[in-house]
């Protein structure tokens, strides 16, 4: 077995000798390692908790910990998880409740992204994938192929359906339709000019006034992007900061936020 001699590995601990074990790793007992995982560095694992074949781990990954509920009083719940599944820096997967049926089961070719977390007795299946920061409560089942976006709290007993794709930041209180796409509302609005941000940065007045005759024409007048962007061009002496506000908008890909 390939293990940092600072890794340190409970004696009951069952871990193939293909695994790699690196700097600062903690393996507890009743922890079951199978063949070809790798632990990167800084990961702490506990058991009851059985690891399938070539899952990797990235630092300082949380795997097996015991639940985040009140009710827990130290028994000997178990997570469980498959194979070939990537675990990013952070994340915290926890083990079942004796009231949740005692097991949190995580399938196999899954990508779970940096500080996502895995609550008590949830249940994810194939080729999920959690993006970075994705939050389930307990007793939340992601079926197969489901994408549970970037920064998305998804409460207890919530089930996401197979092939479904939620966008990041949205907030999940109810089941999630199989095949489905299911975004929060993207009321985002540009509201003016970050004049004392300017003022703090040196702007002089003159150059600040002329930044905010654009930010009228842009965002409060009648006219459309397009039409602003001509009205503003027509203008003499409009200042190099003008040029560059008129720049950054015409090369943008994904339009700009208004």
């Amino acid at each position: 077995m390939n293990v940092h001699p600072t890794a340190i590995l409970d004696p009951s601990a069952k871990i193939h000798s293909s695994c790699k074990i690196g700097p600062y790793c903690t393996v507890g007992p009743q922890v079951e390692l199978g063949e070809d995982c790798e632990l990167i560095s800084h990961v702490v694992m506990a058991g009851p908790s059985r690891i399938g074949a070539r899952n990797r781990f990235f630092p300082f990954a949380s795997v097996g910990l015991g639940p985040q509920d009140l009710s827990y009083q130290g028994e000997a719940t178990r997570l469980e998880m498959g194979n070939d599944n990537v675990v990013r820096e952070f994340a915290t997967l926890n083990r079942g409740t004796l009231k949740g049926g005692g097991l949190t089961r995580i399938g196999s070719h899954i990508l779970i992204m940096a500080y996502a977390h895995i609550a008590h007795d949830c249940v994810i299946g194939d080729y999920a994938l959690l993006a970075n920061a994705a939050t389930l409560g307990g007793h939340v089942i992601v079926e197969e192929w489901a994408v549970v976006g970037a920064l998305c709290p998804v409460h207890q007993f919530v089930r996401i359906g197979a092939h479904a794709y939620i966008g990041g930041g949205t907030t999940i209180t109810r089941d999630v339709l199989p095949f489905s796409k299911t975004a929060a509302e993207r009321g985002t609005h540009a509201y003016g000019l970050n004049a004392l941000g300017l003022e703090r940065r040196g702007f002089t007045r003159e150059r600040i006034r002329k930044i905010h005759h654009a930010y009228k024409l842009l965002l409060a007048s009648k006219l459309n992007t397009s039409q602003a962007l001509e009205k503003l061009k027509s203008e003499p002496d409009r200042g190099e900061d003008v040029e560059t506000l008129i720049r950054f908008i015409e090369s943008s890909k994904r339009g700009v936020i208004k």
